[in-house]
């Protein structure tokens, strides 16, 4: 027995089809054509170790983007990811005892008070952010553009101009060490970006994220606490960027200022290059995860073919811009479709 539904019969659209495929087939297209390119002109990029230098690369870039995806499916922004990530570094090895050469104050204790601390700091500044956007009403963008500030000056304040090079023994396991040769930073964001996709596809609250980013009113309406939701990203967000801080320092081998400054660039554009809609409501986290593999891929190829390295930059920020004139070209196609 055969059931015809309406979508059965409604006939093929092309501007439907684009509108609700463009943003997954651009980014897949871009992620093929520079994998050809690049294995065809470096040979040394074909390989193996090269390939889990890439995703080593990517990682702590993808723990962040896995918290502003949250956001940006809500239509919000968050431009403190970086800055939070670069005080949770700083903070955790504040409470790490440090060699006699750094010259800071801090205050050290047991490895794992120290990681509870701080990211109970963590927490707290995502709870500040989330309590400015629903409460007080301060847009995103506004908000999270002074917890920057915020999170700049905790760095400063506590590192003074000074490196520290000490992480509690876990920390320093999990962002620098390795289990059967792979790196734990990549297990680790492997594993957020599979709990992040469960929860976004399988639950209710990822329904919820869904429906505020789609449309809030309607969301409202069906009874959808909204602004609940909203802080709940804000935080998630918040959270992703200190554990990745955390990592990173390890990562590194040091914690310092400003040392987190270019991830809050590569992070956006992971989820946008990705295909996820800064309107809200599309995309998710397999659209981040091809976001990544395309920085990832570009930054590794541009240095296996020996650029230019400010050739690189503009690179980058073209193929970003692309992106986003993809992004409003699909937004404006699916508004078009649905008239």
């Amino acid at each position: 027995m055969t059931v015809t539904t309406e979508a059965a019969r409604r006939p093929f659209n092309l501007k439907r089809f684009l509108a609700e495929q463009m943003r997954n087939i651009a980014p897949v297209f871009t992620l093929i054509v520079l994998v050809i390119f690049f294995a065809s002109q470096a040979p040394s990029f074909r390989t193996f170790d090269n390939f889990m230098n890439i995703l080593s690369q990517a990682s702590i870039t993808g723990i962040i983007a896995v918290g502003l995806t949250f956001v940006i499916l809500t239509a919000e922004i968050d431009l403190s990811v970086a800055a939070i990530a670069n005080a949770i570094g700083i903070m955790v090895a504040f409470f790490t005892l440090q060699p006699d050469y750094v010259n800071i104050a801090n205050l050290p204790m047991h490895g794992v008070m120290a990681i509870i601390l701080t990211l109970a700091s963590c927490f707290a500044l995502g709870s500040i952010t989330a309590f400015g956007v629903t409460i007080v009403g301060i847009p995103s963008f506004i908000m999270t553009l002074a917890m920057m500030q915020i999170a700049n000056g905790v760095s400063a304040m506590l590192i003074r101009g000074q490196i520290a090079y000490n992480f509690p023994d876990p920390v320093t396991l999990l962002g620098a060490g390795t289990i059967f040769g792979v790196k734990w930073s990549i297990v680790i964001c492997i594993l957020f970006l599979l709990v992040a996709h469960l929860v976004l596809t399988y639950t209710r609250f990822g329904r919820y994220v869904y429906m505020v980013g789609g449309n809030r009113e309607a969301a409202e309406y069906s009874g959808v606490n909204v602004k609940m939701i909203i802080a709940s990203v804000m935080i998630i967000c918040a959270m992703c960027s200190g554990v990745a801080g955390m990592l990173g320092v390890a990562y590194f081998g040091s914690a310092q200022q400003n040392q987190f400054d270019t991830f809050l660039l590569d992070a956006i554009a992971a989820v946008v290059v990705g295909g996820t809609s800064l309107f809200g409501g599309r995309g998710g986290i397999g659209n981040t995860i091809i976001g990544l593999l395309v920085l990832g891929v570009l930054n590794n190829g541009l240095d296996h073919i020996q650029i230019d390295s400010f050739l690189k930059i503009l690179i980058r920020g073209l193929i970003l811009l692309a992106a986003l004139v993809i992004n409003v070209y699909a937004q404006k196609l699916r508004e078009s479709a649905r008239e």
